[in-house]
């Protein structure tokens, strides 16, 4: 049952549950306080670790078979799909540079909430999210857990959710035959990433 649920699901679960047990905790207690902080400042050095250590993996690797695909324009941009010729090794470092700019960015956003606006509760909420993240995450499942790169783990990767994706506005990066032959008939990019 719960390898059925997806992590959007178990997220919106871990929150809800979480946010009630947020409120039993004396936040107003200075140990408590700096408890949290500290959980909060261990999982994301942990994360680090992760992202560290797959990083490491990518490099010894060193995967220079060539993929390519077609990426959308931006949302509301009347720019064409450009066409990206790349290696294994470039996508999954460019993948992973956006990953550490994604959790460098929560982290701002949580020091901004809790160390100006005072908020304690989603310190607790972020110490598990993103953590939970960073195990889920496509890179991880490749060069952590060591899953063969098939199926949903071939590259490129679907858009990874996110508001945009569930209201169905996202398009997905295109990586099939015909998709690829009409963008290099267009001239749109294949220029090759370093």
């Amino acid at each position: 049952m719960a390898a059925a649920l997806s992590p959007q699901v178990t997220n919106l679960v871990i929150i809800l549950g979480m946010m009630q047990v947020s409120k039993k905790i004396p936040f107003d207690d200075p140990q408590v306080l700096m408890g949290v902080r500290a959980l909060y400042i261990f999982t994301n050095v942990v994360i680090i670790s992760i992202y560290l250590y797959i990083q490491s993996k990518i490099n010894k690797k060193k995967d220079l078979t060539t993929i390519k695909y077609v990426e959308p324009p931006p949302m509301g941009s009347s720019e064409e799909p450009k066409l990206v010729t790349t290696t294994v090794h470039s996508y999954d470092l460019q993948q992973l540079r956006s990953a550490f700019k994604s959790q460098l960015m929560g982290v701002g956003m949580m020091g901004v909430m809790h160390l100006y606006f005072k908020f304690t509760n989603p310190l607790l909420i972020q110490s598990i999210i993103p953590l939970k993240g960073a195990f889920e995450g496509n890179l991880a499942k490749i060069h952590l857990f060591g899953s063969p790169a098939i199926g949903d783990l071939k590259r490129p990767w679907k858009s990874g959710g996110g508001l945009a994706a569930a209201m169905g506005g996202a398009p997905d990066v295109k990586s099939d035959k015909k998709s690829i032959e009409q963008a290099e008939r267009a001239g749109s990019g294949g220029v090759k990433e370093e």
